[in-house]
């Protein structure tokens, strides 16, 4: 029998079949926009279309089945790549603490960042083209920290804007007594 005790740092060692979860269970999580799945996988296909066609085209042409074998494996590889985007952004969220914000990234390498708000030194939103089209922004925090910056992709550019004012305001208010 294993010894299931406690490591160094005092967390439980998990039971063999479980999952440690380095996200806090007692926090509701907003999930970002699923049109930013849209918006990351037309750039997958714009890139994986074009060479895919040059490519089937030419192996038409000059009946190189290799250059078709190349072809449907980069048209495979760009399936692959917009269903694990789907899962990506599925994966992206975020939480307001009553004295920190809350991100969390990632499916094989998850990522739960915690910024307290009198951290903050500015925020950001912006868009791209294509995210205006689709009604989209990107959220940047800046923190008091050398090189730390924060970004929550696919926010509805509304809900954005407001969740800027309000980490604006948090941060101000926990800054006013430093």
């Amino acid at each position: 029998a294993r010894h299931r005790g406690t490591v160094g740092d005092n967390r439980q060692v998990p039971r063999s079949g479980t999952r440690p979860s380095i996200f806090p269970d007692d926090v509701a999580w907003t999930c970002v926009d699923s049109r930013l799945a849209t918006a990351r996988q037309a750039g997958v296909w714009a890139c994986a279309s074009p060479i895919a066609i040059g490519l089937g085209v030419g192996a038409i042409a000059g009946r190189a089945w290799v250059l078709g074998a190349v072809a449907a494996a980069i048209l495979a590889v760009a399936v692959w790549v917009s269903v694990l985007i789907s899962r990506q952004v599925r994966a992206i969220g975020y939480a307001e603490g009553p004295e920190e914000f809350l991100i969390r990234r990632g499916i094989l390498v998850a990522t739960c960042s915690v910024i307290p708000y009198g951290r903050l030194q500015y925020v950001d939103v912006n868009a791209g083209p294509l995210a205006r089209r689709l009604g989209l922004a990107t959220l940047d925090m800046h923190t008091a920290a050398v090189g730390v910056n924060v970004t929550i992709p696919g926010l509805p550019a509304d809900a954005a804007a407001g969740l800027r004012e309000r980490l604006v305001a948090r941060g101000e208010a926990r800054m006013t007594g430093l």
